[in-house]
């Protein structure tokens, strides 16, 4: 009844009241309210009824197919799709003289409709009366019309005049007077309105963008209050568009996983605002929303029973838009939402029971629904069976900073004058976009002099709000190991290899293994693949806030554990206050000019496991004045990293037990000597003393039999290897260069696992040791080896590099190496051996070769003839001054470079060389002509043939063409130009090409001019560079 006398009354007021019957009940209440919602939602000629109404397309567009179907609508449309913005398409319509019904109701269905005026639309009646129905639209609820006018005038549409005029004349003959008038009409009408005319545009592509941008900020889908700011999220909005896959059928759940303050939240908010109005149901479910549905159990077990019910009828109440849902089972949601298209947002969840309770599985729901859960634990889309995941990464370095000078300046640039303030600040945040935006509001409205003041604070410690919302996902790791582990990696380890961190943490009570995976999950670090390592990555910003973490351990850093501050470091260690609580300490030398060290420092920090004193300058780093007491003679026996760059002591101390070490490092130290006697090593992996020049002797490692890596490098006091050797069979690394006065390496030995052995600079090592068969990496440069092991075969290896080896004997001393060596080796370097004249005959076995270096070997005088080396892509024979001879032992190289050899001429068959990118011949003295098809060698980008005076004739293509040229400080060619007539069409243009004939003053320069392709930049006589032009000649006079 109540109804009715609303129906039946002519003016329906915002607030009106009755007095209801005392026993009317609640249900009935509900219902009349709902019944009373639809009524308001459907009243015509309201101000708010266009955005009142559940619209089931976003855009109509209006066009005539034959002009614009093809091309522009496809892109548009497809533009549209990127932005999540829907639009009805009429593929599958059959057209007919008059408006089909199923299009008038798309038309109605459309919130904006978008009119494509072009040549031939007034040429169908169809598109006429579908402008009428967009006309009557707009009039009678408001319907946003946006007129393009594609290759035609305005005032042609809006007159009826021009080409335009003429179609719609044809048109009206074959209809009613009436029908001509209101069509004249709508068209004035819709030419009349704001729109987009294309010859105004540069290009399609530039105007499309802007109607689609133009489109979706009318559709207010994200409010400008919130999202106009946010950089870069129409990059997110389009990947998940991809994921979404709004046209299947299909019932979809994604995840989105970031770690916090990356913007996960900002990206559900956006793409929840553009898909909600196209299903029948739509919920965003935050922390609030469950915090609040689960009050009333805040005490009970959260697989309480009861708790779940109340969970899905709230859910139910808010999805279904009720204020009642009664629900006794937990099937209910299923019940309810299995034949509805519904979207579902679930955000910041870190319960693996809320989401099984509100979205068991894709059979709840209905076709085409969409469920989007946003966590920062990957554990729990895993554990919910979600294989959809769109990982939030950082943007990239361009676009946070245009995020920052959002926030900071409103714009997207910095103003003059910031441009280093900024980025430093931007660089701060490390591209966090949570950073950006917290950083970049607090420096709003401020002066230059309080952004210089202001530096300092944001170096030295984190900002309050960033420290608060990275927290929460350390404080959400339930176990207290996993919240160790990551103050470990936060203070110690952040950097560091996957296998590094396991060994050093193995004899703690931390499972690692499961640590690291937690860790990952909750986007607390990344694991980065580097070559055939994997390494554990922490975010700046995320590294600062565990280090804050363990700075409010205690106001005294001696009772924190682990020490960090350089201040904090250098107090302990100089007052003696450090106490067995600390089990790190990690000091950058490169902040202090002095340290001094009590004698008792290390005494009380039994506990003490990690000792990093190192610094990032290596052998730049500037000199520190150490100050340690004769009395300093203890170092903690838990000890299993240890780094002290600089070690500036003859010995470690005597009582030093070394035992569990796992890696130990003292590169550029005072070291003569590590420790006496035999130690039982067997932890230790890596062991490097880079560097430590009064080296005279290794302590004995014969028990280190886990040792993987020895690195003795520029230990220049050291004169042999002893033979103890032999019983480190897992050694893999062993760097011996610059160790200029060692003489023996034990022979032997077999090292089964050595795989890489550098002995470059050992310039008094003369013979070769018989000390693996398995080494793949083998660099003997500037050695004086000339003797190898008969026996002796290395048949793993794959590079090897001897460069100016100091031989004193004649002949051919690459013979017997050449014999040692596998067909599998791909990369040999050898360079200024004067004693080579020619390659031996086994060198046509290295059939697996891709880089051969002979440099400044200027005996060399040919190469092996008959042989193809398939694999190779690079050859390096400059230097080599007695070579005449083109090379041809391969038609693969991309990069040749022959510089300062005796070779005479370039061959005509290098076109064979398909692949060959860069050609360098710099002063070949010797090369007179040059054949270089460049129309055969579509990969060459860079020629130089630079000082090569005997050049006379080059030619470049089989038949020559002129070309126009726009010259620098070459006025000496003008009379060439001048007669270089562009009469030839067919010109062809390479726009990389680069060739450079700089003082080849020989040169037949009219020649290479006058030729039929185009390059981008070409060098002649004069050492400045001519820059090839089709479109004019510029001529610039000499500086």
């Amino acid at each position: 009844e109540i109804i009715h006398i609303i129906e039946s009354t002519t003016t329906v007021r915002p607030n009106f009241s009755f007095d209801l019957p005392q026993n009317l009940s609640h249900q009935i209440v509900l219902l009349l309210k709902n019944q009373l919602r639809s009524l308001f939602m459907a009243a015509p000629s309201s101000s708010s009824s266009s955005n009142s109404r559940n619209w089931l397309y976003d855009v109509f567009p209006s066009f005539r197919g034959e002009d614009v179907r093809v091309a522009f609508l496809s892109h548009f449309l497809k533009e549209l799709d990127r932005k999540l913005i829907t639009a009805f398409k009429d593929s599958e319509i059959e057209k007919s003289g008059s408006l089909d019904p199923e299009l008038r109701k798309a038309i109605k269905d459309s919130r904006i409709a978008v009119v494509i005026f072009s040549r031939n639309y007034a040429s169908s009646s169809w598109c006429l009366n579908e402008l009428l129905e967009i006309v009557n639209c707009k009039e009678e609820f408001g319907q946003i019309v946006i007129p393009v006018f594609y290759r035609v005038d305005p005032s042609n549409v809006r007159k009826q005049t021009g080409d335009f005029g003429k179609v719609f004349d044809e048109t009206c003959l074959k209809s009613t007077e009436e029908l001509k008038i209101q069509w004249k009409e709508a068209l004035t009408n819709v030419a009349n309105l704001l729109g987009y005319h294309s010859v105004t545009w540069g290009n399609e592509a530039t105007m499309i963008e802007a109607i689609a941008n133009d489109v979706l900020s009318k559709l207010l889908l994200t409010p400008s209050k919130d999202f106009e700011n946010f950089v870069g999220i129409e990059d997110h909005i389009c990947e998940m568009s991809e994921l979404l896959d709004l046209e299947s059928e299909e019932v979809k759940m994604i995840g989105i996983w970031g770690s916090s303050g990356i913007g996960k939240t900002t990206i559900a908010r956006v793409l929840f605002s553009r898909l909600s109005r196209h299903f029948q149901g739509s919920i965003y479910i935050d922390r609030r929303f469950i915090a609040k549905s689960m009050e009333l159990y805040s005490k009970s077990n959260p697989d309480d029973y009861n708790m779940k019910l109340h969970l899905q009828e709230n859910f139910l109440c808010k999805i279904l838009d009720r204020q009642m849902v009664e629900v006794d089972h937990l099937g209910a949601v299923k019940e309810k939402l299995k034949k509805m298209k519904v979207v579902i947002f679930i955000d910041d969840l870190d319960d693996q029971v809320v989401l099984d309770t509100l979205v068991g599985g894709d059979e709840w729901f209905g076709p085409r629904s969409r469920i989007i859960v946003v966590t920062k634990d990957k554990q729990i889309l895993r554990g919910h069976g979600i294989e959809c995941v769109y990982e939030v990464g950082l943007p990239s370095a361009k676009v946070a900073l245009q995020m920052f000078c959002q926030n900071a300046f409103r714009q997207n640039s910095p103003p003059d004058g910031f441009m280093e303030l900024a980025s430093e600040v931007a660089d701060r945040a490390g591209r966090l976009p949570l950073g950006l935006n917290v950083l970049g509001s607090s420096m709003r409205g401020r002066n230059k002099k309080y952004w210089v003041n202001k530096l300092p604070d944001f170096r030295n410690g984190l900002d309050g709000k960033i420290e608060k919302a990275l927290r929460v996902s350390y404080d959400g790791l339930k176990r207290k190991e996993h919240q160790a582990l990551f103050r470990y990696i936060a203070c110690f380890f952040n950097g560091d290899e996957v296998d590094n961190i396991k060994l050093i943490l193995a004899d703690s009570e931390l499972n690692v293994d499961i640590g690291l995976e937690i860790l990952i999950d909750r986007s607390l670090i990344h694991v980065l693949p580097f070559g055939e390592k994997n390494i554990v990555e922490m975010h700046s910003l995320v590294e600062e806030m565990g280090k804050e973490i363990v700075r409010t351990q205690s106001d005294e850093p001696g009772q924190r554990e682990f020490l960090i501050d350089s201040k904090n470091v250098c107090e302990v260690l100089e007052d003696n206050t450090g106490t067995n609580k600390i089990i790190g300490i990690s000091l950058n030398i490169d902040d202090t000019d002095e340290l001094h060290i009590h004698k008792k420092a290390f005494k009380g920090m039994r506990n003490l496991r990690f000792l990093n004193i190192y610094t990032k300058k290596g052998h730049h780093k500037k000199e520190v004045r150490w100050l340690l007491h004769e009395g300093f003679n203890y170092l903690p026996p838990k000890l299993r990293l240890l780094r002290w760059d600089g070690y500036p002591m003859r010995r470690m101390p005597s009582s030093f037990c070394p035992e569990n070490l796992v890696k130990l490092q003292m590169r550029d130290s005072k070291l003569e000597k590590l420790w006496e006697g035999i130690h039982s090593l067997t932890g230790l992996k890596k062991m490097d003393l880079l560097g430590s020049r009064n080296l005279k002797e290794i302590p004995d490692l014969s028990m280190a039999t886990s040792l993987e890596t020895l690195n003795l490098a520029y230990c220049s006091s050291l004169v042999e290897l002893p033979s103890f050797i032999q019983h480190l069979k897992k050694l893999n690394r062993l760097e011996m260069s610059y160790c200029e006065n060692l003489e023996i390496l034990p022979t032997g030995v077999n090292l089964e696992s050595l795989e890489l052995l550098i002995l470059e600079g050992c310039s008094r090592l003369k013979s070769f040791p018989d000390i693996s068969s398995n080494i793949i990496w083998l660099n003997l440069r500037q050695t004086a080896i000339e003797e190898f092991p008969p026996n002796l075969r290395l048949e793993n290896l794959a590079e090897l590099d001897m460069w100016r080896p100091k031989l004193r004997k004649r002949g051919q001393p690459l013979t017997p190496l050449m014999d040692m060596l596998s067909p599998s080796l791909t990369s040999l370097s050898l360079a200024d051996i004067p004693t080579l004249v020619e390659l031996p005959s086994s060198f046509q076995n290295l059939s697996k070769l891709e880089t051969l270096s002979i440099k400044d070997c200027i005996n060399l005088e040919t190469l092996p003839n008959g042989i193809n080396f398939e694999s190779l892509n690079v050859l390096n024979l400059s230097g080599c001054t007695r070579l005449r001879t083109f090379p041809d032992i391969s038609t693969n190289i991309s990069y040749l470079f022959l510089e300062k050899t005796g070779i005479e001429e370039v061959p005509w068959w290098i076109q064979k060389f398909s692949n060959l990118s860069m050609i360098r011949m710099r002063k070949c003295k010797n090369l007179k002509h040059v054949s270089l098809n460049i129309s055969k060698l579509k990969r060459l980008e860079t020629v130089d043939f630079s000082d090569c005076g005997a050049l006379t004739e080059v030619s470049l293509n089989e038949s020559p063409s002129a070309v126009a040229m726009a010259t620098d400080n070459h006025h000496s060619l003008l009379p060439i130009l001048d007669e270089a007539s562009p009469s030839h069409q067919e010109v062809k243009y390479i726009p990389n090409i680069r060739l450079n004939f700089t003082n080849c003053f020989n040169l037949n320069q009219e020649a290479l001019i006058e030729t039929q392709t185009v390059l981008h930049e070409l060098m002649l006589p004069g050492k400045r560079c001519l820059h090839i032009s089709l479109i004019k000649l510029l001529v610039h006079p000499p500086f």
